[in-house]
């Protein structure tokens, strides 16, 4: 058996109830719940299991919900003795690689993703900027059109580079009009706005960064225990200093998810498990590499179908 990879969604597959079933019946996921709540002063658990979904999908809610659900799940799979060898996560979902990865304690990441997403939330107002996903176009045509918008005044550009023909582009709300009409004049199949309240991965995230910067500094960065191949760079990273740089860069930098398949890839990853709600990250590996195993765990259910699996692979 090769390699295995842990990775976790980002913002978007927040859904309410996620994570309930795994802590009615795991005191180690439910303990991860009771922290959540503890150290953000107000019940998470309550928005999470009882929603309703508006409520959850606010940035500020959907960044700790994520990380707590993920967390909670993770730790039912260390209790069976599922070890990774690499840990990446999608934007948001970096947090939850760098707790995996023994990085950051769990209690410190859940404030620091509150804080996280208040800040991308005040960086730019509402409805000023936006995103939308660009299908069936590549990268380097897609950023001759955002470059063009951009010099015109209207700030685009590439935010996450999922996977072969999907990338999302993030700007203010004009820039992001003006390049999807462009980018389907130059051949884009389709564009798809998203339902975003910010313009994230964008140049008009540095000030949210620059504030971000101070509540890294309020928390503990150690090293990373397994390497996290790192949404900025597409490399991996372990060392402390190295990691809080690069969590203040990914808040107005492209999210290079694909390139971080392939680096796993490379370095004899091919068994890929999502922890965390939904398939999303599942579903564009498969679009990377066909051949690449994926398993998603979000419940009872699919975590002892995946634990069954990964026995039968390793006799």
């Amino acid at each position: 058996m090769g390699k295995i990879a842990f990775v976790f969604p980002g913002q978007g597959s927040q859904t309410v109830g996620m994570g309930k079933d795994v802590v009615e019946q795991h005191e180690g996921a439910k303990a991860i719940f009771d922290k959540a709540d503890e150290r953000l002063g107000f019940s998470l658990s309550e928005v999470i299991f009882e929603g309703p979904q508006d409520k959850l999908t606010l940035t500020t809610n959907a960044q700790p919900a994520l990380l707590t659900t993920s967390t909670a799940i993770l730790q039912c799979l260390k209790e069976a003795g599922i070890q990774a060898d690499y840990t990446a996560g999608h934007s948001l979902g970096e947090y939850s690689a760098l707790v995996a990865a023994g990085a950051i304690s769990f209690e410190d990441a859940v404030y620091t993703v509150r804080r996280r997403g208040e800040l991308m939330e005040e960086a730019v107002p509402a409805g000023e900027g936006s995103m939308a996903a660009v299908l069936g176009m590549d990268r380097e045509a897609l950023k001759e059109v955002t470059d063009q918008v951009t010099s015109d005044g209207n700030p685009v550009q590439l935010a996450n580079m999922n996977c072969p023909g999907q990338i999302v582009i993030s700007g203010t709300a004009e820039g992001v009009e003006k390049a999807s009409v462009l980018a389907k004049e130059k051949g884009a199949k389709r564009v798809l706005p998203l339902q975003v309240s910010g313009p994230f991965h964008s140049s008009l995230m540095k000030p949210a960064a620059e504030k971000f910067g101070d509540v890294l500094g309020g928390i503990e960065v150690k090293n990373a225990g397994i390497p996290v191949v790192a949404n900025v760079s597409a490399q991996p990273m372990s060392e402390a200093t190295d990691i809080k740089e690069k969590l203040i860069e990914q808040l107005y930098s492209p999210v290079l998810w694909e390139d971080t398949v392939e680096t796993m890839l490379k370095n004899g990853v091919d068994t890929f498990i999502e922890i965390g709600p939904g398939k999303v990250l599942s579903g564009l590996i498969k679009k990377v590499d066909r051949s690449a195993k994926t398993y998603s765990v979000q419940d009872m259910e699919s975590l002892d179908a995946v634990l069954a699996s990964l026995k039968e692979e390793s006799r």
